[in-house]
């Protein structure tokens, strides 16, 4: 199982470490933490020291009701911090958070290697054709309506099975287009509830009959530390946890705030599979 990267060819039957690299101010962990060039390149460093082998950088947060960001706003926060992470370390591979086929375009052109997409095209008609014309990995997430409606439409009647079916209209309309390497990520915390969100852990196994690698994305959520009475802040160990169960049922990448930890679970889990 592997996905190409600027050339590289990613082997992901051992899982791999997605480090978060939030420029926006006010995402629901790390908002307005890496405000300047300096904190972004030692952050940056920090997580592939730790051993990450992607950096998803954002600059539009998708926490729920997030703040509406204007597409040139995105870009303007964006392509800068793509250029100058691109400059300091060549050989990053780094993928671009965003569900707008000109912010993947300008961020490929500029460095970029991965387009992660929360809307899987929901919210771009354009954006499966861009990501096809690219040839770079694709990101489908599992969400409905957008950050600001999202919370409000969590009704299912049999969340796995539901997730499925829109993965397999999804995958066939990416293939359709020439899409080769795609990504699942089920969207924890996207249109679910706190309990709709351990169902889907739940049953995570099941993605594996796309035979395609999935995402858990799970640092610090809500279901984390509101399960654990706590926040955010000290959700670290929850994460962990989860982010152990996620790797038993067949992710292969980790996307997370704390790279050390998720590496950590990693190597335990391939002696654990060894």
């Amino acid at each position: 199982m592997t996905i190409n990267c600027n050339g590289k060819l990613i082997d992901l039957d051992s899982p791999k470490v997605m480090g978060i690299l939030n420029i926006t101010p006010n995402s629901f962990f790390d908002g307005g933490k890496h405000a300047n060039e300096k904190a972004i390149l030692t952050q940056v460093e920090k997580m592939l020291q730790e051993g990450a082998t992607f950096i998803d950088i954002g600059g539009y947060s998708s926490k729920p009701n997030a703040e509406f960001v204007s597409e040139e706003e995105e870009l303007n926060r964006l392509i800068p911090v793509i250029q100058n992470v691109v400059k300091e370390f060549p050989e990053i591979i780094i993928s671009v958070d965003t569900f707008r086929s000109n912010v993947a375009k300008e961020s490929i052109e500029n460095g970029a290697a991965i387009i992660n997409d929360i809307s899987a095209g929901n919210l771009d008609a354009k954006m499966m054709e861009t990501v096809a014309k690219l040839q770079v990995p694709y990101i489908m997430m599992h969400m409905k309506g957008t950050p600001q409606t999202m919370q409000s439409l969590a009704q299912y009647e049999n969340i796995g099975k539901e997730i499925l079916f829109y993965f397999s209209q999804k995958i066939a309309q990416a293939r359709s287009l020439g899409i080769n390497d795609l990504i699942l990520d089920p969207g924890f915390g996207f249109a679910k509830t706190l309990e709709q969100n351990f169902e889907v852990l739940k049953k995570l196994e099941l993605f594996q009959m796309t035979e395609l690698p999935i995402l858990a994305g799970l640092s610090r959520k809500s279901m984390v530390y509101k399960t654990l009475e706590t926040t955010a802040e000290f959700a670290l160990n929850g994460t962990t946890s989860l982010n152990t169960i996620s790797l038993l049922k067949g992710a292969k990448i980790l996307r997370v705030h704390d790279v050390k930890e998720a590496v950590e679970c990693i190597q335990l889990f391939n002696q654990l599979k060894s």
